[in-house]
């Protein structure tokens, strides 16, 4: 091909060329001028690519060994991620998934994701043994009052859907939570205040209050 003919077969795509070049030139600028809506995609991205693997799309896991994070307090997710960044948190799967994850995400990008898991809609799972559950509604609205226990709606709120500054647990998988009142109980993951609590409660009360956490809508 002549220089010619080069320029003729340039020329005719001169209007797609200056158009792909505008498009581009938008994107950059939106970018630029709405950094929170770039933000904001960002986080989707990952929510469903990256964190989508162990939580879920819409924040309802699959596994119930990780937790449900649809309809979280975005507060308590924001801080929660915090603290995988800093690595303060130090139980098994923050130690094993979560550090690394959130090791590469900023304070925007963390608050971001947060908000989009609490806009979604609260997961709801099966119901266990109906004896079960009630004997972890007792525990869950009353405590252990001769132990000094507290009962978990004081923090978490009578319906369980959290209080500002403490998480949703209703919905939350049985498993997981669970799991959760184990490393409370044993300190890894190191929470004065859910020590305490979890410290004077048998294995039994655990699955007990767990099955009922698991149950509620």
């Amino acid at each position: 091909m002549d220089t010619k003919t080069t320029l003729r077969s340039t020329r005719r795509h001169w209007p797609l060329l200056i158009a792909l070049g505008l498009c581009s030139l938008s994107a950059i600028a939106t970018a630029a001028e709405d950094p929170e809506r770039a933000t904001t995609a960002r986080a989707e991205r990952l929510a469903i690519t990256v964190c989508g693997t162990c939580h879920g799309a819409m924040g309802v896991s699959a596994q119930p060994k990780f937790p449900n994070l649809a309809a979280q307090n975005a507060d308590y997710l924001a801080a929660e991620l915090e603290a995988f960044k800093s690595q303060s948190r130090g139980d098994p799967d923050a130690i094993s998934y979560m550090w690394g994850m959130s090791a590469y995400l900023d304070a925007d990008t963390m608050r971001a994701l947060a908000d989009r898991y609490a806009a979604l809609p609260p997961p709801r799972l099966k119901v266990a043994d109906p004896s079960l559950i009630a004997t972890g509604r007792t525990l869950y609205e009353n405590g252990l009052p001769d132990a000094g226990v507290p009962a978990c709606g004081a923090c978490h709120g009578p319906d369980g859907h959290g209080l500002p500054g403490f998480p949703r647990l209703a919905g939350q998988h049985a498993q997981y939570v669970l799991k959760q009142l184990r490393s409370f109980q044993s300190n890894m993951r190191n929470v004065a205040v859910m020590h305490g609590v979890a410290a004077e409660l048998k294995i039994t009360q655990m699955r007990a209050v767990a099955a009922f956490i698991e149950s509620q809508p």
